[in-house]
């Protein structure tokens, strides 16, 4: 009898402003692993806000696979969207990277873990506010830490996957966690960032907990939000040694501030208002190990002789990671070095 394997096939939507994620299960006989393997599949467009009904078919491209750590025999295949006719769909941010490897991303992604029996972050009391942000960053104990079982949880599932996830810690406020992916290639670094967000809201499923991506889902409190800040780097930014370059590469980033701000995420005006360690939307700064800058120059690039990288951390924690490395490479590169 021919083996049979499970292919979760996950791809992002047409819902606006902001994409979610959408799977379904294929299977298929003596299936090796390999992402060449992966057939191009389809699905009812009319029903994800991508194709009217009348013509409703929208195709599923394979673009990476990995291992499904919480099935038996199965696979996660991530996917672009294409029309019918094997053109890009005008959902499929992925197909507008213009990268042939030389870039390097890390995100570091932001959330918070959200209690659907009172509509409030994990830890919150009912009718009221915890004790002020401070103790939660990097905390440990149950006065503090809220729904460590779930991002422990999660981490592992990740590693098993194959992702190259780099770290997790609790964040600044109530509730609010973050994990960091890296990847060599920009398309590869959205990849990991959506299937590790999918087996977040997988892993979420089985403790009744939702995950909250808005950027300020606490309103104009003094709670920060989150965010996605994109550390980024090519050739020239991990090996120039000049200061010069690194501050003509970043000044390249203030007279396209709408165009990045239009695919940094939807509501981030709530969050980049000039507090809580962000710059103010409509601004544009950037600065050695300036959390409220727009442009972060860590000061690891700095100690190791204007070699490494930067952080954009202006990318809200609910923006499609292939849109902002689309974005942040067609800056670096119109600037001639």
């Amino acid at each position: 009898m021919a083996k049979k394997s499970k292919l979760e096939y996950i791809w992002l939507d047409g819902t606006r402003p902001t994409q979610v994620l959408r799977s379904k299960t294929k299977i298929v006989k003596d299936f090796g692993g390999t992402l060449e393997e992966c057939p191009v599949w389809c699905f009812d467009g009319s029903s994800t806000n991508q194709a009217p009904g009348g013509s409703s078919d929208c195709l599923l491209q394979p673009v990476a696979i990995f291992v499904d750590p919480g099935r038996l025999d199965a696979f996660l295949v991530m996917c672009e969207v294409l029309n019918p006719d094997g053109s890009v769909h005008e959902s499929n941010g992925r197909a507008t990277i213009d990268d042939d490897g030389d870039f390097w991303f890390g995100f570091e992604q932001e959330y918070f873990l959200w209690d659907r029996d009172t509509n409030l972050p994990l830890g919150f009391p009912i009718g009221g506010y915890p004790s002020p942000q401070g103790p939660y960053y990097c905390s440990v104990g149950a006065k503090n830490a809220f729904g460590r079982e779930i991002i422990e949880e999660h981490l592992d599932l990740c590693l098993q996957a194959g992702l190259n996830v780099e770290g997790i810690n609790a964040e600044v406020a109530t509730g609010q966690w973050e994990f960091q992916v890296f990847a060599k290639g920009a398309k590869r670094a959205g990849d990991e960032v959506w299937v590790a967000r999918y087996l977040l809201e997988r892993t979420a499923e089985k403790y009744n907990v939702s995950i909250n991506w808005h950027c300020k889902p606490l309103g104009d409190t003094d709670w920060n939000g989150s965010g996605m800040h994109a550390n980024f780097s090519n050739e020239v930014l991990r090996t120039c040694g000049s200061r010069e370059t690194y501050e003509k590469i970043c000044s390249a980033f203030q007279p396209r501030i709408k165009e990045h701000i239009a695919v940094y995420g939807a509501d981030n005006h709530m969050r980049l208002t000039g507090k809580h360690e962000t710059q103010s939307i409509d601004k544009f700064s950037f600065g050695v190990s300036d959390r409220g800058a727009s442009i972060r120059i860590p000061v690891a690039t700095v100690t190791n002789g204007w070699k490494g990288w930067l952080e954009d951390r202006r990318p809200a924690s609910n923006a499609d990671p292939y849109k902002v490395a689309a974005e942040i490479i067609r800056t670096v590169k119109s600037v001639k070095v």
